[in-house]
């Protein structure tokens, strides 16, 4: 293709990705090497927890080329997912504290069919090759989606970006296609701010971009497979899935736009449901009600465990206790040694509560 013909194919890629519920897309050549050293040395300290899969493939993760061979163009794509936009950290301990994200469908689910369809119509129209990922492969999604100016990293991590904030998923598409890529990144807009390293609860963000995962209690509470350390417990509150506390003290979210994507809106009341219901689920239950969702990151033995947590860090009643009650039954019946650890320590924290 000429200059002319590539320019005007990507401009169609810009209308072919609004139409298909894309808020933003960016192209971004495939040199990774100004971060790289940063990611190395995070890997270094081991401040991936459990992560394995992190310190893995990592020439792969730092050179796009290697992993898909002739790529050339890596397009960067962002999703919003808000179903409401949130003014404040939700507190109430009776309540089962979900991260926004995870309460409606899987966005690896929605964001793969979605780049699927737009790398075949850039396909159809000129040939090459595509490969799409979310969150699915050893990719360094977010520095390529700020070389691409789709936002920057902020303090806390993650992409922040000027109009939307950082509630948005991410989606790539490999490509040998030589579009024209982004030469002016997004300028770092966090400044002195340092409202997320401030918030978080367990004091996982130890420095700017620096995140000790092991403290995290996203990580925490869905890498995580055995028993949450007893030092966070108190920390993780009411959250029982994933954390957004580092996202909305943001200010830039002030601008996060809330979703029309009917997949990403709350299923099954997951966005108000409280300790005392959840706990009521048996496995049957959760495997229903969570199909096709992120929740099914975690299994249901995780998923009782944070549950535990979280109710031991609630005002007792008694409809609490007998849920609490209801589900070390059913793990004595399985022989769940790691939900019954917890759960004591629920029933335990609750009646000191109660006794004070």
């Amino acid at each position: 293709m000429n200059r002319e013909e590539l320019a005007e194919l990507q401009q169609h890629v810009h209308t072919w990705a609004a139409e298909l519920g894309f808020q933003q897309v960016g192209f971004a050549d495939t040199d990774l090497s100004h971060v790289v050293p940063e990611y190395r040395r995070w890997l270094a300290e081991r401040l991936y927890g459990d992560m394995s899969y992190m310190n893995r493939n990592v020439e792969k993760r730092s050179d796009p080329k290697k992993l898909i061979d002739g790529t050339v163009c890596v397009i960067s794509t962002r999703m919003d997912y808000l179903s409401d936009r949130p003014v404040r950290i939700v507190s109430d301990p009776q309540r089962a504290q979900i991260s926004h994200y995870a309460t409606g469908r899987d966005y690896h689910k929605v964001m793969r069919k979605r780049l699927a369809v737009l790398g075949n119509r850039i396909e159809s129209a000129a040939g090459g090759q595509y490969r799409a990922f979310v969150d699915s492969a050893p990719v360094l999604e977010k520095p390529l989606a700020a070389k691409a100016g789709l936002g920057w990293v902020g303090k806390n991590t993650l992409i922040l970006n000027k109009q939307a904030g950082s509630f948005f998923f991410l989606g790539e598409l490999f490509t040998n296609i030589p579009f024209q890529t982004n030469d002016v990144p997004s300028e770092d807009e966090c400044g002195t701010c340092k409202a997320c390293i401030s918030i978080c609860p367990t004091g996982a963000i130890l420095g700017p971009r620096k995140l000790e995962a092991r403290r995290c209690i996203s990580y925490l509470t869905i890498e995580h497979k055995g028993a949450i350390p007893l030092e966070y417990r108190k920390a993780i509150g009411n959250r029982v899935f994933g954390c957004d506390d580092c996202q909305l003290i943001c200010p830039w979210n002030r601008f996060a736009k809330v979703s029309t994507e009917t997949d990403f809106m709350p299923r099954h009341g997951l966005d108000a449901a409280t300790l005392v219901e959840l706990l009521h689920w048996d496995e049957a239950t959760f495997l229903a009600k969570t199909a096709g969702m992120a929740i099914r990151r975690v299994n249901f033995s995780q998923w009782v465990r944070n549950l535990a947590v979280a109710a031991g860090n609630a005002t007792p009643s008694t409809a609490l206790l007998q849920a609490l009650e209801h589900q070390k039954n059913a793990a004595l019946t399985r022989q769940d040694d790691m939900c019954l650890e917890h759960i004591d320590w629920a029933l335990e924290e609750l009646k000191h509560c109660q006794a004070a």
